[in-house]
C-alpha cells in the first residue's frame, strides 16, 4: 500500500470571513476524501489577503521551511488562486501549491464514474488550469500522479495550449451530444406520466442512502465528501402501487467552485424537471443552518424554488429527537439507517402527494383489469371497492394532471 501524500492546509482568517473554522474543517475533510493526510494546519489572521500572495510575505518563507521539517508533499490553500498568485507562491515552495477548487475537482475526477461526468470534470479542470500554466511545471509533470494531477494528461496540458483549447472544443460538442440524449430521455419519463422525485442537498447529508433504502439501488454511500457525482435514477414503487422515479444528484458544498455549477449544470438541471424535490439534511451536523442555506442558495440560483420541496432530515439517531428543531417546512425527520425510516419517508412523500395530486373517483368495470393495473401504476390509490349490483370497481385517490384518470374522463367526454 502506497503511503499517503502528506498535505498541509492553508487558511487566512479576515475581518470579513464567516465561518472560517467550518470551511478550514470541511478542507481538512475534503482532503481526506482525496486520500491523503493532514500534516499541519497553518491559520494567518489578517485584515485582508496579501493580493501577491494571500498570505503575507514573512509566513510564505515561514511555510517553506515548515514544508521542509513536515516532508510534506503538497500545501492546498482555502482560498482560490489566481494565476499570478500561484506563480508567485510557487517561486518560494519548492513542492506543488494547489487551492480548495483545484482540490474539488480532484475529487471529483476521481468519483466520476459515467462517460458524461467525466467529460463534464475535465472540462472543468481544463477551463481552470488554462490560465494558471505558466510556472505550473513541477505541479503538472509529477510522475507519482497525486492530488491536483488526476484528469487530463498533464505533458500535453504543459507543452500545447493549443490541444488543450481543442479538447475544450471537442468535450463540448460530446457533452451537447449527452445533454440531448439526457432530454429525450426525460421527455420519455414525462410522456410515460411518471412522477419524478429529485434528492438534493448538502453533500454527505445521506442522499444515496435514501436512494438506497426507498429503491434498494445499491448505488455508493460513504460517510466522506461527494460519494456521489453522476445522477443515478430508479424506480421506486410505492406501498399502495403507484410507480415514481427517484434520481440522486451532485451534493452541494459551501463555495462550490463556479467552474463545478457551469460544468454539472445538466447534472443539476436534472433537478428543474422534478415533481417533488426532497431536500436531505443532515440533522446531526453543527453546521446545519449554514449547509440549509448554501442549498437554499443555489436551488436560487438554478430557479429550483419554485418546486414542491419536503425536506428531510437524516441521521435522527445521532440526535436527541425531543429537543430538535427544525427550520424548514414541511419536514420529516428520519433515520436512513433504521428500518423505520422508510416508513416515515413513505408516510412523509404520500402527504405530500396529497397536497400536490388532486382528488378523483373512478368507476371501472370488471373487464377493465389492464385499466386498473394502470391506474394503480400511475396513481395514488387511496381505494378500491367492487360494487356487486353494477359488477364494476370505485377506485378512489389522488393523481396529477396528466395521469390515466383524467385522460381516461377526456376520452369519456369525447365520445
Amino acid at each position: 500500500m502506497t503511503d499517503k501524500e502528506r498535505v498541509i492546509l492553508i487558511g487566512v482568517e479576515t475581518n470579513q470571513e464567516e465561518n472560517f473554522d467550518r470551511s478550514m474543517e470541511e478542507l481538512a475533510s475534503l482532503t481526506q476524501t482525496a486520500g491523503a493526510k493532514v500534516v499541519d494546519c497553518v491559520v494567518q489572521r489578517r485584515p485582508k489577503f496579501d493580493p501577491k500572495t494571500i498570505i503575507g510575505k514573512g509566513k510564505l518563507h515561514e511555510l517553506g521551511i515548515l514544508c521542509d521539517n513536515l516532508q510534506a508533499d503538497l500545501v492546498i490553500f482555502n482560498h482560490e488562486l489566481s494565476p499570478r498568485q500561484s506563480q508567485l507562491i510557487d517561486e518560494v515552495i519548492t513542492i506543488p501549491v494547489i487551492d480548495r477548487v483545484q482540490l474539488i475537482l480532484d475529487i471529483f475526477a476521481l468519483r466520476a464514474n459515467s462517460r458524461e461526468g467525466k467529460l463534464q470534470v475535465e472540462l472543468a479542470q481544463l477551463d481552470y488550469l488554462l490560465p494558471r500554466l505558466v510556472g505550473q511545471g513541477k505541479n503538472l509533470s509529477r510522475l507519482g500522479g497525486g492530488i491536483g494531477t488526476r484528469g487530463p494528461g498533464e505533458t500535453k496540458l504543459e507543452t500545447d495550449r493549443r490541444y488543450i483549447r481543442n479538447r475544450i472544443s471537442a468535450i463540448k460538442k460530446e457533452l451537447k451530444k449527452v445533454e440531448a440524449h439526457r432530454k429525450r430521455t426525460r421527455q420519455q419519463r414525462q410522456s410515460n406520466q411518471t412522477f419524478q422525485i429529485g434528492l438534493i442537498g448538502y453533500t454527505n447529508a445521506g442522499k444515496s442512502t435514501i436512494l438506497n433504502l426507498l429503491t434498494q439501488a445499491q448505488t455508493y454511500e460513504k460517510d466522506e465528501l461527494f460519494a456521489t457525482l453522476d445522477p443515478l435514477t430508479k424506480k421506486w414503487r410505492l406501498p399502495e402501487g403507484m410507480e415514481v422515479t427517484v434520481t440522486d444528484t451532485v451534493g452541494f458544498i459551501q463555495d462550490l467552485p463556479t467552474q463545478l455549477i457551469h460544468a454539472f449544470h445538466a447534472t443539476l438541471e436534472e433537478s428543474q424537471e422534478m415533481d417533488l424535490l426532497l431536500h436531505v439534511v443532515d440533522a446531526s451536523s453543527s453546521d446545519r443552518k449554514e449547509q440549509e442555506q448554501t442549498v437554499l442558495d443555489l436551488m436560487d440560483q438554478l430557479d429550483l424554488n419554485q418546486l414542491p420541496v419536503l425536506t428531510v432530515y437524516n441521521k435522527a439517531d445521532k440526535i436527541d429527537r425531543e429537543q430538535f428543531v427544525p427550520t424548514l417546512f414541511p419536514y420529516v425527520l428520519i433515520s436512513a439507517n433504521q428500518s423505520s425510516g422508510k416508513t416515515e419517508l413513505n408516510e412523509a412523500i404520500k402527504k405530500q402527494l396529497f397536497e400536490i395530486f388532486t382528488p378523483y373517483s373512478k368507476t371501472v368495470t370488471e373487464e377493465q383489469g389492464q385499466l386498473i393495473e394502470q391506474i394503480k401504476r400511475e396513481t395514488l390509490v387511496v381505494s378500491i371497492d367492487y360494487q356487486e349490483e353494477n359488477h364494476d370497481y370505485l377506485i378512489k385517490g389522488f393523481a396529477q394532471e396528466n395521469s390515466i384518470v383524467w385522460r381516461e374522463e377526456n376520452k369519456e367526454e369525447k365520445e
